[in-house]
């Protein structure tokens, strides 16, 4: 097993105070990672991550003040300890802040009728810089996210023609798109750029390092995650090659590279995080060679999961963690197409449930990605299990459900996917369905109400029922959902275990929609 790049710094730092060092540059050299480390070590309870578009949509003024208004200024007080700013959430090379890089997006057609993007940079209000000043004013630290390849502007609704019209860079370069309107590939958006061009991978570097010397950030987050797909092969669902690893490898050594110089010249790291789907197997599938990354200490953070979900929250934390890495599960808003499903994962209480779980697997913060209430609650709360505890919550088996992304993914899950678009049919024998519960309700100092919630079609009569082994009793119609007692002695910290068996004599279908148990103080 790797050695942990903290154990490494302290090996390091020993030697240099024991052992006499002629080369200047290797005091150097240990003061830096020991400043890249204490860096990396700040607490993160919440990320917050916002995509940029208050200047194009929320605005009614040309100020500071009216630019922090909808999103950010009602965050000073809670847990929200760092944020992760897009400066504008669409399209590759339209940004919100100055470049000279890329393009400004400053289009007004249809929707964006309100855009004073602008407006703002021409009185020398550049919305990047008055972020990144408000988070150090505030003690938050300020990340800058690109998106590596949104392709918002391929959708068939109303801002996709929209986007792509704005769109200079695809609008002259068709030739580093990964196909075309008029010729989809079989997966993916035909709007996303190819990586496969040295063209566009030296612009995704250039548009990083215009920023990084440019702005007063605390790191870059390159996000992988939105959307998902980079290179022609994964248009048929074929996997990428060494090829295509090895040039996205080289760009993200290259974005390190550039991020440490910059930083060191200013005396101040720039740390680099990624956004990825949660899965070693995936993301290689896609180009993405996360693991050789983690290995070669090229990125800080990682920033785990999206609208799908592909292995338990322990999975990504282990592996980060087996390499120094802080690891930060994304809890993004579901996407189940059932609406009384979606809405009960839309809960406070479910938001809960999910943050202790991810607490529960060794965690190092939150990640919230759109989530865009000021207000909420939750911003003084998933920060802390402590105060999560004292406060009602659900524990869902499944979330997200299959999920979304643009390449298939599919046989790379490996948690229950189980909600009332992915039933589970019981007709004779048994069936297993697992769900996580983030915390030790034996624990509790609060007495707590604990239901578990089972939800079925074509149910004429209650199934046997277990749970961790023990048969469950007590059960209560309501509506379509029959709702069993619980004690906190039948859960279990983490994973526990739900057997259903169908034992009627004309083996009709049961259909399970969905589950979860609920804790009400």
């Amino acid at each position: 097993m790797p050695i942990r790049r903290l154990t490494v710094i302290t090996l390091l730092l020993s030697l240099w105070f024991c052992t006499p060092l002629t080369a200047k540059t290797n005091r150097v050299d240990l003061i830096w990672m020991k400043q890249r480390q204490e860096c990396l070590d700040q607490r993160r309870r919440i990320i917050f991550n916002n995509d940029g578009n208050e200047p194009v949509y929320f605005c009614n003024e040309v100020s500071p003040e009216d630019l922090l208004r909808s999103r950010t200024a009602p965050l000073v007080g809670y847990q929200v300890d760092s944020i992760f700013y897009c400066t504008w959430s669409s399209g590759f090379g339209l940004f919100t802040h100055h470049t000279k890089i890329g393009q400004v997006f400053t289009s007004c057609e249809a929707m964006f009728q309100k855009n004073l993007t602008q407006e703002f940079l021409d009185k020398k209000i550049d919305p990047l810089r008055v972020m990144t000043q408000f988070a150090h004013q505030h003690g938050t630290e300020l990340f800058w996210s690109m998106r590596m390849n949104d392709t918002h502007d391929g959708s068939s609704a109303a801002y996709g023609p929209v986007m792509f019209r704005a769109n200079r860079l695809k609008q002259e370069h068709p030739e580093w798109l990964i196909a075309s309107k008029d010729h989809p590939l079989k997966y993916g958006a035909w709007s996303a750029l190819d990586y496969g061009a040295p063209e566009i991978r030296d612009l995704a570097f250039r548009f990083c390092e215009e920023v990084s010397q440019n702005y007063e950030i605390d790191g870059i987050e390159l996000d992988f995650f939105r959307h998902a797909f980079f290179f022609k092969c994964s248009g048929s669902g074929a996997p990428c090659g060494e090829t295509e690893l090895k040039q996205m490898t080289e760009l993200v050594t290259r974005i390190r590279g550039m991020t440490d110089a910059v930083g060191r010249n200013r005396k101040r790291p720039i740390l680099l995080a990624v956004r990825v789907p949660d899965s070693v197997e995936y993301c290689k599938w896609i180009g993405l060679d996360l693991k050789r990354w983690l290995s070669e200490g090229l990125i800080d953070m990682l920033v785990v999961g999206g609208y799908t979900k592909l292995n338990r929250w322990d999975y990504s934390v282990t592996l980060g963690h087996r390499y120094g890495v802080k690891v930060y599960p994304s809890l993004d808003e579901p996407r189940v197409r059932d609406v009384s499903a979606r809405k009960l994962r839309e809960s406070l209480e479910t938001y809960r449930g999910r943050a202790l779980n991810a607490w529960e697997a060794g965690a190092d913060g939150i990640y919230m990605f759109n989530f865009f209430d000021p207000h909420s609650p939750l911003w003084g709360e998933l920060g802390d299990p402590a105060i999560l505890r004292t406060r009602d919550r659900n524990y869902f088996a499944s979330v997200r459900g299959i999920g979304s992304v643009p390449v298939p993914h599919q046989k790379f899950i490996s948690v229950p996917i189980l909600n009332p678009d992915s039933p589970i049919s019981i007709t004779n024998g048994s069936i297993r369905v697992e769900f996580n519960m983030g915390e030790n309700l034996l624990e509790s100092k609060t007495k707590a109400q604990i239901t578990l919630h089972l939800q079925f079609k074509h149910s004429d009569s209650q199934l046997p029922v277990r749970l961790n082994g023990k048969k469950l009793s007590g059960a209560k119609p309501n509506n379509d959902w029959v709702e069993y007692p619980l004690n906190s002695r039948t859960l279990r910290q983490g994973k526990n275990e739900l057997t259903l068996e169908q034992t009627s004599v004309d083996n009709k279908a049961v259909l399970l929609l969905d589950l979860f148990v609920s804790v009400r103080i």
